[in-house]
């Protein structure tokens, strides 16, 4: 009970092969976004460095000026009209003794930018800085931090379209692998019904059809081979079986069914109440057999079985079937009686069959007749009675027939 239980929880093949492709294609791709990630990050942050030292560069001829002229309001406004331009976060000017000239820094109180402010720092824990040059002397220098929503907006936008870009191919990957191991799944599904199929119902003429993959398809061959022995082996063994059971239920001089058929058949029909109120019982018994044994030989006395055995199922059919008990005994099952007239009728006609004398195949021929008894089933209750009731008329007519030949 265990073991069905156990196999009423195991996982299908089509499963199991899904399940490691989801694994395998989840694993190949968190790895490829991780290193997509970093390598954007990487070079976004050399991007933004190269940015913020050009921009500094630039705003070192816009400030050159006012820094001259010692006009921080002019110094002040050009920073604060760049700075809102969204190139930078903060910006300081020092004078050529080090001294700050001048100060503009963007202010911004949401979440979303002290997050950002924090990413800036990991990506430029230095500020960049840049000399301010006149006539070829360093008058100053103007020291700049990168604008942090700037930063943040292309690192989110990049990791969205990233993100977007491996979740189609995930999807894609999925599609396109479920559609390349149907051809695996159905090739084994298709062996795995064949032998369920022989396994069950013994079905050993079913077949597992080509199959594109090849080592699949030798598989198939292979097993489609020895289906071939095995149904030839099933063949042979149901002909012997067939063999054996005629052997053993027929007797093997005249064909016909011998004592252990007639044992079934009979036990059969009366233990069937429909059966048993329309069918009747004829014993014949060879007369004066033992007389062409001792005449005319064995050889002889078996023609006479064999013919006997002839005319009794030429008279009975299929309807009224015929065995042999053994000897010179025989037995007849009469199905679809009515009454004791018709059971009459027909021993006259038997009796009639063998009016003829029987040609031992010798040259001669000799009388052969048969002393019918006959039990009436829907009148006893058990194969016994209809056995001995049967057995008992068929030596009163034997009898009866002695007495006038005397």
């Amino acid at each position: 009970m265990n073991k069905d239980l156990s196999a009423t929880q195991r996982p299908t093949f089509k499963r199991t092969l899904r399940r490691i492709n989801m694994t395998s294609i989840f694993i190949t791709m968190t790895l490829i976004w991780l290193m997509l990630s970093i390598v954007s990050v990487i070079t976004l942050k050399q991007y933004a460095q190269k940015n913020l030292e050009l921009t500094g560069a630039t705003m070192s001829r816009s400030i050159e000026a006012a820094l001259v002229f010692g006009d921080e309001t002019a110094a002040t406004d050009t920073l604060a009209t760049l700075g809102k331009q969204g190139q930078f976060a903060r910006a300081d000017i020092f004078d050529k003794r080090n001294q700050q000239f001048a100060h503009w820094e963007y202010e911004s109180l949401a979440n979303s930018e002290r997050f950002n402010l924090m990413l800036s720092h990991w990506l430029f824990p230095k500020p960049v800085s840049h000399p301010v040059m006149h006539n070829g002397e360093i008058i100053g220098q103007i020291k700049l931090t990168a604008r942090d929503s700037l930063i943040g907006h292309f690192i989110w936008t990049s990791l969205g379209v990233l993100t977007t870009c491996i979740l189609l191919a995930t999807a894609a990957a999925i599609v396109i692998s479920r559609q390349l191991n149907a051809g695996v799944v159905n090739a084994l599904q298709n062996i795995a019904d064949v032998a369920h199929d022989v396994r069950t119902n013994r079905n050993f003429s079913r077949r597992v059809s080509e199959e594109r993959i090849e080592e699949f398809h030798r598989f198939g061959q292979d097993f489609n081979s020895l289906l071939d022995e095995m149904e030839q082996w099933q063949q042979t063994l149901q002909a012997k079986n067939a063999q054996l059971l005629r052997t053993a239920m027929h007797d093997p001089l005249t064909g016909l069914p011998n004592r252990a058929a007639f044992s079934n058949r009979i036990h059969s029909l009366m233990n069937d109440p429909l059966e048993r109120q329309t069918s009747a019982l004829l014993f014949l018994d060879g007369d004066d057999f033992k007389d062409i044994n001792d005449t005319w030989g064995h050889a002889a006395g078996d023609s006479v079985l064999m013919e006997a055995a002839s005319r009794l199922v030429e008279f009975g059919g299929k309807q009224h079937p015929s065995y042999r008990l053994g000897g010179d005994e025989f037995a007849m099952i009469l199905i679809d009686v009515s009454d004791e007239a018709q059971v009459q009728r027909i021993c006259q006609g038997l009796a009639q069959q063998f009016s003829q004398n029987i040609d031992l195949h010798n040259g001669y021929s000799t009388p052969f007749t048969l002393s019918i008894g006959y039990a009436l089933s829907w009148e006893q209750d058990s194969v016994g009675s209809l056995l001995e009731q049967a057995d008992k008329n068929m030596y009163l007519m034997k009898h009866q027939r002695i007495k006038t030949v005397i």
